[in-house]
């Protein structure tokens, strides 16, 4: 009567409301970020508790398996932390205070090379030593702002006892809760295209996380059993930043190799058998070892990766960098149910067109 079309509105409202969720996820990001790491944790602790719940007799909650988990897990943490995180922090101290001496040992020229090596030398302490007294002046303008960032770092230490407790619970009660979820669905064809979604991403978080934290040990294994045969100085501190940096797709390596290159060029070690390691080691694990670990459901081209990883960066830093990769394989999958639903209506109406 009005001049309203009743299905342009209904759009209309639904692109709304849309809209309004997205920038409400947006405010939210934060918390969001926090509820996320902590299912990525019960991921990652999964195995351990199934191995524990499978060993342990008779027909009990999984409260059992879940403490005996996260009892194994804070040992294994303390152990890493006394073994190898002290020797990392007295290597980063030491990388630290030798720092001025070896720039100025790697700015001497070199008799024997040819000029174009001494000039890139040259160009390459400037490039550092600007570098270095930018980000001194960067510490030193922040001084004034060291109060609020040391409340804001205390602030967010509570959440390295918030993510433990909610992982615990996505753990305890994450069957539950997805089955609590599908019965809020009554319509059942929709209630088990979603439950097979579900599966699916599920599958796809458990692949991701267990093959992250593989490469990541990996990388750190290897790294600091051949800089220690080659003699590289500063040895597990290079291995533990190339193991940290595994969690950002393609820019983590590639900025982790760059460090250990120069680390290694200025402290006066064999950069060539340290660079040749690197090329040989990156190659192995993306064309062998990755693809062994994470299996199906995180094929993306690196096209999409680097995407990916630039436009999560920008609008989440360092988080949003983390969470690319798994964001877009789940895009990925969204993509092909959506594709699957789409073909399967088509045929069903060209047998419907086709009965007489």
């Amino acid at each position: 009567m009005l001049g309203i079309d009743a299905r342009a509105a209904r759009y209309t409202w639904t692109a709304a409301f849309i809209l309004l969720f997205l920038c409400l996820l947006y405010l939210m990001r934060s918390t969001l970020f926090v509820f996320v790491v902590a299912l990525l944790f019960a991921y990652l602790l999964a195995p351990l508790v199934n191995v524990i719940d499978r060993f342990l007799p008779g027909r009990r909650t999984r409260t059992l398996a879940l403490a005996l988990a996260y009892v194994i897990f804070l040992a294994i943490v303390f152990i890493a932390a006394t073994q190898i995180g002290s020797r990392v922090v007295e290597q980063a101290n030491s990388l630290a205070k030798s720092m001025p001496a070896l720039l100025e040992k790697y700015q001497q020229a070199t008799p024997s090379a040819p000029p174009a090596v001494n000039s890139f030398k040259a160009d390459l302490l400037r490039k550092v030593r600007e570098q270095l007294n930018k980000s001194s002046g960067d510490i030193l303008a922040s001084i004034p702002k060291a109060g609020a960032k040391i409340l804001a770092v205390a602030s967010n230490l509570v959440f390295v006892i918030v993510i433990p407790i909610l992982g615990f619970f996505f753990l305890k009660d994450g069957r539950a809760l997805r089955q609590h979820f599908l019965e809020l669905i009554e319509d059942r064809p929709w209630r088990n295209e979603i439950d097979e979604f579900l599966a699916d991403v599920n599958l796809l978080l458990a692949h991701y996380m267990r093959a992250i934290l593989m490469l990541s040990l990996a990388t750190f294994t290897a790294y600091s059993i051949f800089f220690a045969i080659l003699g590289i100085p500063y040895s597990f501190l290079l291995a533990a930043l190339a193991a940290t940096l595994e969690f950002i797709p393609m820019i983590g390596p590639l900025t982790a190799g760059s460090t250990i290159v120069l680390v290694t060029a200025v402290s006066g070690g064999p950069v060539v058998s340290a660079l040749v390691f690197l090329v040989v080691y990156r190659v192995f694990q993306d064309y062998v070892l990755a693809p062994l670990l994470m299996r199906a459901g995180m094929e993306l081209h690196p096209l999409f990766v680097l995407f990916g990883v630039f436009a999560g960066a920008e609008i989440a830093g360092i988080p949003g960098a983390f969470l690319s990769v798994p964001t877009l394989a789940l895009l990925r999958i969204m993509y092909r149910r959506g594709r699957a639903l789409h073909t399967a209506a088509g045929h069903v109406r060209r047998e419907v067109v086709r009965t007489p």
